[in-house]
């Protein structure tokens, strides 16, 4: 059992250090993946909050209804939505249709996470806004979504994990990120474990860069209030 321990590992090791290339290739295609869909899913989030928190129901409806199939749907099948669907009308590439399926997913969970940062924000500051003869939407913009995005940064960050980890979904389009090179590689040696874990180790290396990327903009903007 212990030689086989070592074996492993040795295996292990000898694979990772092998498939550099292929992998640090795959890995920018996982963060082309996440930072394309993260960019978007923020704009479609906020919009979605705006709505929300609007005095007008039926656009509160339309946001309602949008959170409420996001959130009782798995993503895999609405990534096959959008890959199936879009190619029905018009060509798409599996990146986009992933990087689309994906920002519809996560936009649903930033407009939660930016409608609370909103809310948080107290009613004196719209009303300070007013008083200065500012408009409801340029004392939103200058004033209250400055202060919201500070607060959501945190929970923001850790939806932006959640994205890079989804983003292995695109594996079962085609699309060749990190899951799909790792379950390749296990096909043409019959060593799924091993190219797995090898996945797991790129996985830990980029939520590690991107935990430390938000962390520095919290700091900074933390730095910026005092």
């Amino acid at each position: 059992m212990y030689l086989n321990f070592i074996s492993f590992w040795a295996n292990f090791w000898d694979a990772l250090v092998s498939s550099k290339g292929l992998f640090i290739e795959a890995s920018q295609v996982t963060l082309a993946l996440t930072a394309v869909s993260i960019v978007i899913a923020i704009f479609i989030g906020l919009f979605f909050a705006l709505m929300k928190l609007s005095n007008i129901k039926p656009l509160e409806w339309i946001a309602n209804a949008y959170i409420y199939i996001v959130r009782g749907t798995p993503l895999i099948v609405q990534i096959f939505v959008f890959y199936y669907g879009l190619t029905e009308v018009w060509m798409i590439s599996g990146f986009w249709s992933v990087s689309l399926g994906l920002a519809f997913h996560n936009g649903a969970y930033i407009a939660e996470i930016f409608r609370g940062s909103i809310q948080s924000i107290g009613k004196g500051q719209m009303e300070a806004g007013r008083s200065l003869g500012m408009s409801h939407s340029l004392t939103m913009r200058r004033i209250i979504l400055p202060q919201a995005f500070r607060r959501a940064l945190p929970p923001l960050g850790n939806q932006f994990i959640i994205g890079l980890k989804d983003s292995s979904l695109a594996a079962f389009i085609g699309v060749s990120e990190i899951f799909a090179v790792a379950t390749t590689q296990g096909a043409n040696t019959f060593d799924y474990m091993t190219w797995l874990l090898v996945s797991a180790v790129y996985y830990l290396i980029l939520v590690f860069i991107l935990t430390m990327v938000v962390g520095l903009i919290e700091k900074k903007m933390a730095a910026g209030d005092e």
